[in-house]
């Protein structure tokens, strides 16, 4: 092959949209980056619209997220993947896992996603600095899957001792007390900076031992082995990591990013269908926020997933993984772009907080979150009225909740919604659909009637 120059590029653009040479106080102002090769680019669009709001938006060239081969998708992304023909989703060769690598420079690391990769010792071992490992785990998780990790952990590798902490399961218990307790056990261990902590379950159990990870001696190594498909294809990659209040969900954490992310997707075999379903929101969020033909998938393909296809879930959990990495690399703290992939999450996180914590689980809040952030999306004008068919029937699909509990009230939503993360100089910004399927802004530069309305029409008071 003939040696050719970087086809990559970065550029960076300012345009002030009120005529004037730099933008006055009312003008508003479009700031972009773009990444570029010969096949796609990414861009990343900032609108600076008034003193205290930023909008800020998710597309890709050609309009669909994977309009271009996928290895050569971004300048920043990096995946090293079994090609999967005309979207069918081939079987892959359980021996070797897709890898898709999260890429942070010197923080960078691999997501293994395969059928029986417990069952590959080294996979888990190379990350293992230390040799004391704290395996973190619930009550539902351990009789499954723990000695089997503990054996992938300690098999022709007798230097390593490892301890382990069961947690109570579920989300109720996402709080400063059951964190203790892994606390706890560490010291009591007499852990060193050297140790390992490693996630062995869902969301809750990942988030708790991340924060865990983060904080004890100051910061300890940590990896995540997902065990449901919200944590396979959400939580467990970007580094997001801490635990509730009272007052509000995740609002006590930290970014802190694991050594690897070891997806078995052998574990989902004893996932509860519930389960399941509430970790197909996400994977429905890719699609409707930056990869419209992924969503289009999703809607040929839903039974399958519901029905556990390996294939079709091996395939979706690699893509979300891929589209949740690229985000990562570009924006690893959440400074304005990763902020997209919360679509319905403000309005869903206001169910959980104000419904109960662990009454619906995640995925069930953010589907109906979903339903209200692409209506409030319809009502402005942002998108046609297929676009809010299409996620309403394909969540449908999933056996997804559409619409929040009848006992939440507007003043429920208000309340909640007024400490959410995303809430800036008093302002509470939504990532909400604009424009074609695939496509997404984060912006506090709405008219507020339209968030009125659509509280409304989902409460009852």
């Amino acid at each position: 092959m003939a040696a050719t120059t970087n086809p990559f590029s970065v550029s960076v653009s300012s345009k002030p949209t009120g005529g004037s040479a730099f933008p006055k106080p009312n003008d508003s102002a479009d700031f972009f980056l773009r990444v570029q090769n010969p096949l796609n680019t990414v861009s990343l669009r900032s609108s600076f619209v008034s003193p205290g709001s930023t909008e800020l938006s998710l597309s890709r060239g050609g309009g669909s997220v994977t309009s271009a081969k996928r290895g050569a998708r971004s300048a920043r992304i990096r995946a090293s993947l079994a090609e999967v023909m005309d979207q069918s989703v081939a079987k892959k060769d359980p021996i070797a896992p897709t890898t898709v690598d999260v890429d942070l420079g010197d923080r960078s690391y691999p997501i293994y996603i395969g059928s029986g990769l417990l069952d590959q010792p080294h996979l888990l071992q190379r990350h293992v600095h230390g040799k004391r490992v704290l395996v973190v785990t619930n009550d539902t998780v351990a009789p499954l899957y723990l000695n089997k990790v503990v054996e992938a952990l300690t098999k022709g590798n007798p230097n390593v001792s490892v301890e382990s902490v069961i947690l109570p399961d579920g989300e109720k218990y996402k709080q400063m007390d059951t964190l203790m307790k892994i606390f706890d056990k560490a010291i009591e261990s007499r852990l060193d900076r050297r140790c390992t902590f490693i996630a062995l379950g869902g969301g809750v159990i990942g988030d708790m031992c991340g924060f865990a990870a983060a904080s004890f001696l100051r910061g300890v190594n940590f990896i995540q082995i997902p065990t449901t498909v919200m944590a396979q294809v959400d939580s467990s990659v970007g580094g997001k990591t801490g635990i509730n209040h009272r007052l509000g969900k995740n609002l006590i954490g930290a970014f802190y990013q694991p050594q690897c992310v070891l997806i078995d997707t052998d574990t989902l075999n004893t996932l509860p269908d519930r389960e399941l379903a509430s970790g197909l929101a996400e994977v429905i969020k890719y699609g409707l926020i930056m990869d419209a033909e992924f969503f289009e998938w999703q809607e040929k393909n839903m039974q399958a997933l519901m029905a556990r296809d390996p294939s079709a879930l091996t395939y979706a959990i690699k893509r979300s993984c891929e589209n949740k990495a690229e985000v990562v690399s570009l924006d690893e703290k959440e400074s304005g772009l990763r902020a997209t992939l919360n679509l319905g999450h403000t309005f869903g996180h206001a169910i959980e907080t104000g419904f109960g914590y662990g009454q619906w689980l995640h995925g069930e809040a953010v589907a109906a979150g979903t339903v209200m952030a692409v209506d409030m999306s319809y009502r402005l004008g942002w998108i046609d009225d297929s676009i809010v068919k299409r996620a309403r029937d394909i969540l449908q699909q999933a056996k997804l909740p559409t619409t929040p509990p009848n006992t939440m009230t507007v003043e429920m939503f208000k309340s909640v919604m007024a400490v959410d993360k995303k809430v800036a100089d008093g302002l509470l910004r939504l990532i909400l659909l604009k424009g074609p399927l695939g496509n997404c802004v984060f912006t506090g530069d709405y008219d507020r009637k339209a968030l009125d309305e659509t509280l409304r029409a989902f409460c009852k008071s």
